[in-house]
């Protein structure tokens, strides 16, 4: 077989695996990232580099497989765009954690969410009090959006810091 016919073939079977493998992870792994999470990643990527390249270890081969994995990334974005069946397939849809300071309890425990680690999200939010959140979501970035029931909280850090400059000066 052609030497770069197999490069594309084993970078398009590793990519496919990958996407499988991280949508059975899960979604709230891929935002929090620890040392042992970096490790694995650094030893998957180089054993998945040796599958993709297999013997040719020149840069033309690694070239190939890059490219291939550029594409195929291109081209998922682009079925993800169009066919929202598609998209809906390819990527897990945000899942409410808060709703009206009421704890969906079934959705924590299913994406094993901790009480410390929701308090934490509320924390950056300036929120103190599960009854004060009137929506917490877990995007599907893996990170933990929340909005407020307090109008004051709901501003943007921008204002905020626009706010306290405005206070600040005289006048």
């Amino acid at each position: 077989m052609n030497t770069y016919l197999d490069i594309i073939i084993r970078s398009v079977a590793v990519y496919l695996f990958m996407i499988v493998a991280l949508r059975l992870f899960g979604k709230k792994e891929l935002s929090q990232l620890n040392t042992a999470d970096v490790i694995l990643i650094l030893l998957i990527s180089n054993s998945v580099q040796n599958a993709m390249v297999g013997n040719n270890t020149t840069l033309l081969g690694g070239l190939a497989a890059a490219s291939v994995l550029f594409a195929i990334n291109f081209s998922l974005k682009k079925l993800m765009y169009r066919y929202k069946g598609f998209s809906d397939f390819m990527q897990e849809k945000p899942e409410i954690l808060i709703h009206n300071g009421k704890l969906d309890f079934k959705s924590l425990h299913h994406l094993n969410i901790t009480d410390d680690e929701l308090k934490e999200a509320m924390r950056e939010h300036g929120i103190e009090h599960f009854v004060d959140v009137k929506l917490a979501m877990l995007e599907i970035d893996g990170n933990i959006s929340i909005i407020s029931g307090d109008h004051a909280l709901r501003q943007t850090h921008y204002k905020r810091k626009k706010n306290r400059k405005s206070l600040a000066s005289p006048g």
